[in-house]
């Protein structure tokens, strides 16, 4: 019997389709960040956001448990619903996140001292890992659509860790900012 060797497939346009994806969401967050300041008169109030996003940043950090305990239990089924849902509630955040941001701008922390200190830590911390969350994501569910789960699992390694750092700090930069939201 003859075998026939098979080119594997070129991941090729995935990865510049993830590049730029990627790029283009960064853009995105440090122009709104760095340059829009938010709107002068607002005509819609969204000062309710930060609440909400840090509820879905919660529900991405449980999900993200969940999921991992689902796979070293072997219900790889259950996995891929709560690895979803987790990638769903983060991209929930995001687009919540960047509406807020749109409209109200950044908001400065009040703190002094040593507390200010850990804050800007954390935030530092918070800031520079979640850059990696989109482009380490997207390639996550794409080695895993392509059932490549030696390459799914390599990502995921790194992954995982920084997802749920990344979430759960996202809540504790809410209640360190909380006190100096605005009444809205």
């Amino acid at each position: 019997m003859q075998t026939v060797d098979v080119a594997p497939r070129s991941d090729k346009a995935f990865f510049i389709f993830n590049a730029v994806v990627s790029v283009a969401a960064l853009s995105l967050l440090a122009w709104l960040l760095l340059l829009h300041g938010g709107l002068q008169n607002p005509t819609v109030n969204l000062r309710f956001m930060p609440a909400v996003n840090a509820c879905l940043n919660a529900t991405a950090a449980s999900l993200l448990v969940a999921g991992l305990v689902a796979i070293r239990k072997k219900r790889a089924d259950v996995h891929k619903y709560l690895m979803v849902s987790a990638f769903a509630a983060s991209a929930l955040f995001l687009v919540g996140y960047l509406a807020y941001h749109a409209v109200h701008g950044d908001t400065k922390f009040g703190g002094e001292g040593a507390v200010k200190v850990v804050y800007l830590v954390i935030l530092a911390s918070h800031v520079l890992l979640s850059m990696g969350i989109v482009p380490m994501a997207l390639a996550a569910f794409y080695f895993a659509w392509r059932k490549d789960f030696a390459k799914h699992t390599k990502v995921t390694k790194v992954l995982h860790p920084v997802w749920l750092y990344v979430s759960v700090t996202g809540v504790v930069v809410y209640l360190m900012l909380r006190p100096y939201y605005p009444a809205g």
